[in-house]
């Protein structure tokens, strides 16, 4: 069961408008409000995964790039070992 994702009704509105008029512009179509609310639907139920799991992948990489950065201070901060003189 997939995930529908909660945006704020005000969000939701705008995004409504912003599908209408992609349509309008880009096909020359009228489409009403319920249309675009289908639509919006549409997009973050079946594709708004695939681009929401790209932005954890991309957050994965980022993490483990800075991981890699804090591990390599940490290594610098590293005291040597005394010799010990027997």
């Amino acid at each position: 069961m997939s995930k529908v994702y909660q945006i704020s009704r005000e969000k939701k509105k705008e995004l409504i408008e912003r599908i209408q008029t992609f349509f309008y512009e880009e096909r020359n179509e009228e489409i009403g409000e319920l249309a675009a609310e289908n639509v919006l639907h549409f997009v973050m139920s079946e594709i708004g995964p695939t681009i929401y799991n790209a932005g954890i992948s991309d957050a994965i990489g980022m993490t483990e790039q800075k991981w890699i950065s804090i591990e390599q201070d940490l290594e610098a901060l590293k005291k040597p070992d005394p010799e010990v003189n027997r």
